[in-house]
């Protein structure tokens, strides 16, 4: 079969139910779902770590966030890449196998990593509308190219949705402060995505057109210890928590989905230019995001804990002709900083580094009889580590009370209570446990070096 060209299209903090094919009724994304229609959707996709550094490390490096000793937002005390550490990046490994490999948007990586170290050609450094527009340049000039190439759009929203609560209270230290002081496009963005439809009144938009609160709106029963100073760490976090009312809730899910539709749209216009370049065929064209957002549920925004709001993203994938059209993917699950190495190394035909424990979905995407289904997934945050199945998730905490966490998927799947306490739990919980360790042992034995003793958070 001939080498594809490879399109990587990644959003910037969205959940994986935020789109409308995944029977989200609030939020319409006409773009992706043709992307879905023509190809398969994972509906299990977690990610590496639940925020933007350490998640986007990961798939493009192919490791987990301590392989560098980092668990939080960057940090310092991380274990630096060598020139050998970026000869294995996603860029270099493909263009091993002859491909021209470009990357726009946003980067946002630790240890001084740039997409020109990790083996790519920086085409552009927004990460709005002006990347889509060059996107679709670069799509149309690639096509006289006889070389296969790999594109990645890394688009920023619906992150915007991150400045609603920061702003909503008076940024109380330098970080804050700092982050309102150079935000304008987002607020701005922001601002457009808060607006009620053209024609509607005020009282009728808070009336009738919110979307509802999440069935898990209220806070988890057996609440992790821990989480709470997460939250202090970040005033405007815990504000949002004691003082948000259903309606301030509901006006951000409003607008967390009109940021989405923002960035459907520009990858709307990515997907037609691959369209009337005549290389839709010959293109395989996977989208993820880096994490999600708690949009409300146990009464959180932002991101950072392993509910699936925030550690579940989406996963397309679309190869006419080869990838299934309109298949939902609900048996195998996705590690999305892992497997994204893996997947693309198994299309270009080069082998996948042994650092990279990822499992490539092709066999799964193409409906190969046999192809390895993966059963669990393994992640890692600032103060927990977990495992996540089919069926159940457990997570562990680096300590406080209620640091074990065992999740039943398929009875709760909202995450609503603790299921570690239940006698009838015992055989999956000690299961589950040796499962961690395990994953964590496999990744200890492949890190640069061990954890940093400090961290960094959002």
């Amino acid at each position: 079969m001939p080498t594809p060209n490879i399109l990587i299209l990644v959003t910037d903090q969205q959940s994986h139910d935020l789109l409308s094919c995944a029977g989200t009724s609030w939020v319409k994304t006409p773009h992706l779902d043709r992307l879905a229609a023509g190809g398969t959707r994972f509906s299990r996709a977690y990610c590496s770590d639940p925020v933007c550094v350490p998640s986007r490390f990961s798939m493009f490096t192919g490791r987990m966030p301590s392989a560098i000793g980092m668990r939080g937002n960057g940090g310092p005390d991380l274990h630096p890449f060598t020139p050998a550490d970026d000869a294995k990046g996603l860029g270099n490994l493909l263009r091993s196998a002859g491909y021209r490999t470009w990357y726009g948007g946003k980067v946002h990586w630790p240890v001084k990593l740039t997409p020109e170290r990790l083996g790519f050609t920086d085409f552009c450094r927004d990460e709005r509308e002006r990347l889509a527009v060059e996107t679709a340049a670069l799509i149309h000039r690639e096509a006289a190219a006889e070389a296969p190439w790999a594109i990645v759009a890394s688009l920023i929203n619906p992150h915007d949705i991150c400045y609603q609560a920061i702003r909503s209270f008076a940024p109380n230290n330098d970080l804050d402060r700092a982050i309102m002081s150079r935000s304008q496009v987002e607020n701005a963005n922001l601002d457009e995505a808060l607006q009620p439809p053209p024609g509607v009144s005020r009282e009728d938009f808070l009336a009738k057109h919110l979307p509802p609160l999440p069935a898990n709106w209220d806070i988890q029963e057996d609440e992790p210890e821990l989480i709470m100073p997460i939250l202090a760490e970040r005033a405007f976090k815990l504000k949002a928590r004691q003082e948000w009312g259903e309606t301030d809730w509901r006006l951000h899910r409003w607008a967390y989905a009109r940021l989405m539709e923002r960035v459907d749209k520009q990858i709307g216009v990515i997907l037609d230019a691959l369209e009337a370049s005549g290389q839709a065929g010959d293109t395989l064209v996977l989208m993820t995001s880096d994490h999600g957002d708690h949009a409300g549920s146990h009464r959180l925004e932002h991101k950072t804990f392993f509910y699936d709001e925030a550690a579940r993203v989406p996963w397309l994938m679309r190869l006419p002709g080869r990838i299934r059209a309109g298949a939902v993917e609900n048996d195998c699950l996705v590690a999305t900083g892992l497997d994204l190495m893996a997947t693309c190394c198994d299309y270009a035909g080069v082998a996948v580094p042994a650092v990279c424990k990822g499992q490539s979905l092709r066999g799964v995407a193409e409906g190969t009889s046999g192809a390895t289904v993966r059963t669990q997934v393994y992640g890692e945050n600032i103060i927990s580590r977990m495992v996540v199945t089919r069926d159940w998730k457990y997570v562990r905490y680096d300590g406080g009370a209620n640091a074990e966490q065992l999740y039943d998927l398929k009875k709760d799947p909202g995450e609503t209570r603790n299921h570690a306490g239940i006698a009838a739990n015992a055989g999956i919980l000690a299961d589950l446990r040796q499962r961690l360790d395990q994953e964590m042992a496999t990744h200890a034995a492949i890190a640069l070096g061990p954890l940093a003793e400090k961290r960094a958070g959002e």
